[in-house]
């Protein structure tokens, strides 16, 4: 039996009993976009964060229940990986994306129409020419929306914005990827909406609902992922640290970027000695990127002073970046409220004025009451 994620969730948020229908909605929308959010982002994390971190070094490799060797990134880093698959996702998929959105209906509708033309609808009436229909009968027989369609429309924006943000630093053409398919996939809907879906049924709302809770987290974790792609994944940090620590510029007043990174290359490659491998090679050396002693130090193949020092680097990098960021959003915020001055003194003023007409309306019934009764009555609040 095959099971869909549409499926599962619908039954998971039926099981949780909401109270409204809207709460429903909610825990529906949650659960989808976390569904895909992982199902989707999973690659691009695993490239950033983990892809050659455990692999070892050479002569004592880790190995995934002792025969395969982990996989590796490439020569030049991990950045170039994430960099490619983020342009394979934001390219190729959103063009599949827009085929299917567009060809599915139009299939649909081709596939009902050859069913008329048969005699397969329209009452056993055979239909030789769609002209021939009355306007409601060809309306009829478009494609009914999806009872969940608003919910995937939306969820498509918001992983194209995870998309956009969280990786932005490793991949800076996703923003123009987006907006490019932004603006193709606005005249797609129209079409679709028009031609070959039927009407959806008005619903009034009054707001996005947990969409905008879930922006608001993606925000926060493009931050905090944007910060870790610059201090882990790319060669930022450890250039840095060479420039002002172990470069040619180090006793100099000046920092020039070329001359100061003179020698880089060879101070991120640590050494290893192939004999150790019963290798009778005619090379003895060869080097790998990483921090290490080398062979014939105290202690070999141990982490040196300059790993520990990018390290410590690459951590304070990340703490200052994210509260840089978040301050200078939070200032933002503060800066441009979501409502106006204006707009919250006019809000509190018509509130005020209808208090102050409910007052009078109950205090004029409340005195026709008496003077109907007879009682004595004053222009007070009884």
């Amino acid at each position: 039996m095959n099971y869909y994620p549409h499926t599962l969730i619908n039954c998971s948020c039926s099981s949780e009993h909401p109270r409204t229908e809207s709460e429903w909605e909610n825990s529906f929308a949650l659960k989808m976009f976390l569904f895909q959010f992982v199902n989707l982002n999973s690659s691009t994390f695993y490239i950033a964060f983990f892809l050659g971190r455990f692999a070892g070094r050479p002569g004592k490799y880790n190995k995934l229940f002792n025969r395969w060797r982990l996989e590796e990134c490439h020569p030049s880093g991990c950045l170039i990986d994430l960099c490619l698959q983020m342009g394979v996702i934001m390219f190729f998929k959103q063009i599949w994306n827009n085929f299917m959105e567009l060809g599915y209906p139009l299939l649909q509708n081709w596939w009902s129409r050859r069913k008329m033309k048969k005699g397969g609808g329209g009452g056993g009436q055979n239909v030789e020419n769609k002209s021939q229909l009355p306007q409601w009968d060809k309306d009829w027989n478009l494609q009914p929306m999806n009872a969940h369609g608003l919910v995937d429309e939306y969820l498509e924006m918001v992983l194209q914005f995870g998309f956009t943000t969280i990786f932005v630093a490793a991949f800076p053409l996703a923003p123009l990827l987006a907006l490019l398919n932004n603006i193709i996939e606005i005249r797609l809907d129209a079409y679709k909406f028009v031609t070959q879906w039927r009407r959806p049924m008005p619903a009034r709302a009054t707001d996005i609902g947990i969409w905008h809770g879930i922006l608001e987290g993606i925000g926060v974790l493009a931050v905090i992922t944007n910060a870790f792609v610059i201090a882990i994944t790319s060669d930022y940090i450890p250039r840095f640290v060479y420039a002002f620590k172990y470069g040619p510029c180090v006793d100099k007043g000046h920092h020039h970027a070329d001359e100061c990174l003179r020698g880089y290359m060879n101070s991120s490659l640590s050494v290893f000695d192939m004999w150790d491998l019963k290798n009778s090679s005619k090379d003895r050396y060869c080097r790998y990127r990483d921090y290490r002693a080398p062979p014939w130090s105290s202690a070999p193949y141990e982490f040196t002073l300059q790993f520990w020092h990018v390290l410590a680097a690459r951590l304070a990098f990340i703490i200052v970046f994210e509260h840089l960021v978040f301050g200078i959003k939070s200032f933002i915020a503060y800066l441009i409220p979501d409502m106006p001055k204006d707009l919250c003194d006019r809000m509190r003023r018509e509130k005020y004025l209808m208090q102050e007409m409910m007052y009078e309306a109950e205090l004029e019934h409340l005195q026709k009451e008496r003077k109907k009764n007879g009682k004595r009555y004053h222009h007070e609040w009884p």
